[in-house]
């Protein structure tokens, strides 16, 4: 009989349990409400002020469906605004409020303390090495996703040379 504790997709899946669980504690007890997706979304609307949903979607490899919640959970909470586009009356384009640009800012931290929760008993070199391999993992296999990734265009992507980057969520 397989061992599932030798399969990659449980060992995946469990380390996705742990990640959001060390994600949910660190910024709740930075004293703030949100989940990894949130905060991913929040972090991109940074980098990528007046998208719409479906490009913000793509950005971060999640549902075109339900990112609809996520946004209307943001705008609700006074994170983000969403506004008709002036190029397409019938698009809506997404921005961070200033109470959302303070919220990301000061939650970064918090953030920051999650990859080293989540990586603190591999050494600098082990690191890199599984940052890697993700990397290459995801890549490869971002077709497979029934959300995958979509970066937008390098000339499609507006300047923001003032914009911290945040760190992975």
């Amino acid at each position: 009989m397989t061992q599932i504790y030798d399969l990659p997709g449980h060992l995946i899946r469990r380390l996705h349990q742990i990640s959001v669980s060390a994600f949910s504690a660190e910024t709740s007890a930075a004293g703030f409400d949100l989940t990894p997706v949130q905060f991913a979304a929040l972090s991109t609307l940074a980098d990528h002020p007046g998208i719409d949903q479906a490009t913000l979607a793509g950005l971060i490899a999640y549902d075109r469906v339900t990112i609809g919640g996520v946004i209307a959970r943001l705008e609700t909470r006074g994170l983000v605004m969403r506004e008709t586009s002036e190029a397409d009356r019938r698009a809506r384009v997404l921005g961070l409020t200033e109470r959302g640009e303070a919220v990301l800012r000061t939650a970064l931290p918090a953030v920051r303390r999650t990859q080293e929760v989540i990586l603190k008993d591999l050494s600098p070199e082990e690191r890199e090495t599984l940052l890697g391999l993700l990397r290459k993992m995801t890549d490869a296999s971002n077709e497979l996703s029934r959300a995958p990734l979509r970066p937008v265009p390098e000339r499609a992507q507006p300047e923001r040379p003032d914009a911290e980057r945040p760190g992975p969520g």
